[in-house]
């Protein structure tokens, strides 16, 4: 089998056995593929070298390619060539080799006690765009989802009366996250107010799309986010990650536990969580200069 028809394959495997959320494969496959078009889909996976993924690399400097995705894309190919050897198509992986770019930490913008008030408040709660797109915010901030999982909530994700919710992560992993008061009545409010008028019988998203009544796409959600951030008068504007982001962040400084967030942010990792410890320990440094006698 050639290297296009392995790569098939594995995107395959990776699709049914490991069940990988759809961005996560899109981002596979295009990374996979970018190694068949730069040595030909035909080519056969043994006869893939180190100095082949050297030509590949230098092809992304060309092209304008971070460490960041450098990065991304060696990890998709280690995956890949692991994934031969186990299969017995090669007898050495090309990878051995491959030094992985070094990629600076950079810590995640969060938004301000102040920022998120604004933006929460932004929503003309008078129309029915205001009140949907104000149950999503609030409901963002108050759980910390992500963008994708927020939009792809079922109504019967929903349970008002225990005040939770529960989304459905990466790799098709479900968790449940507690959701505030202030949260639930804004959703509340769109449920009995709003979401009749617009979505179609037996229609299962949560949150209907205001053009036909379907699940909203996270593209649409990323627009609204911005637009509402440009009425609050936030600068630079926001992506909705940064309403998790800052879901975290603002729990830590209130002293939550650092295994609670991750339980509710769905990280597999504790080292992924831990990011948002650094941020809440700037501030305690900055408030330490500023009040300690001997600072």
């Amino acid at each position: 089998m050639d290297l296009q028809g392995w790569i098939d394959v594995y995107l395959d495997h990776l699709r049914v056995e490991r069940t990988l959320a759809s961005n996560t494969l899109e981002a596979y496959s295009r990374d996979l593929n970018a190694l068949a078009s730069e040595l030909g889909g035909a080519r056969a996976p043994q006869s893939i070298g180190a100095d082949d993924i050297g030509k590949l690399l230098a092809n992304n400097l060309r092209t304008g390619f971070g460490a960041r995705s450098s990065a991304r894309q060696l990890s998709a190919l280690r995956g890949f060539f692991r994934f031969l050897l186990r299969e017995h198509a090669i007898a050495e992986t090309p990878m051995a080799l491959v030094d992985m770019p070094k990629v600076p930490c950079s810590l995640p913008r969060v938004l301000s006690f102040d920022e998120v008030e604004r933006l929460l408040a932004a929503p003309d709660l008078t129309t029915d765009s205001g009140c949907l797109y104000a149950a999503m915010l609030h409901l963002m901030y108050a759980s910390g989802l992500r963008v994708s999982e927020l939009c792809n909530l079922r109504l019967a994700d929903f349970d008002s009366q225990r005040g939770l919710v529960k989304a459905r992560g990466k790799g098709g992993k479900t968790r449940l996250v507690p959701v505030g008061e202030v949260a639930l009545d804004h959703v509340a409010a769109y449920l009995q107010r709003v979401r009749p008028r617009h979505a179609r019988d037996n229609q299962p998203a949560l949150f209907a799309s205001p053009r036909g009544g379907g699940f909203l796409r996270r593209e649409v959600f990323w627009r609204v986010v911005r637009r509402y951030a440009v009425v609050a008068g936030i600068v630079p504007l926001p992506s909705p990650h940064k309403l998790r982001h800052s879901f975290a962040t603002h729990l830590l400084h209130g002293g939550a536990d650092l295994r609670a967030v991750q339980a509710m942010l769905g990280h597999a990792d504790l080292g992924t969580t831990e990011i948002y410890t650094h941020i809440a320990y700037d501030d305690v440094r900055r408030a330490f200069d500023k009040a300690h006698p001997r600072a």
